[in-house]
């Protein structure tokens, strides 16, 4: 797919848990020649914050410890 759109020119927006240094120094030949194309064809751009999935987690358990201590009811705070 990266191929594909590096040889026809279009756009491509790419996620990845990599650091620029991991993209810029790959361990094996394949993946310098993907990172390589990605490097060229994308511009960096570094998104920092809490992870949303660890966050979600967080007010799951929070819930779950609610409905435990409130005997099983679901119990809201609708403020």
């Amino acid at each position: 797919m990266i191929d594909s759109r590096y040889r026809s020119r279009k756009p491509l927006i790419v996620t990845t848990n990599l650091t620029l240094e991991e993209l810029q120094n790959p361990e094996d030949i394949a993946h310098a020649r993907i990172y390589g194309r990605l490097t060229e064809m994308c511009t960096p751009v570094r998104i920092t914050g809490e992870n949303f999935r660890k966050a979600k987690a967080r007010e799951k358990c929070g819930a779950a410890r609610n409905m435990k201590v409130n005997g099983g009811q679901n119990v809201t705070d609708n403020r």
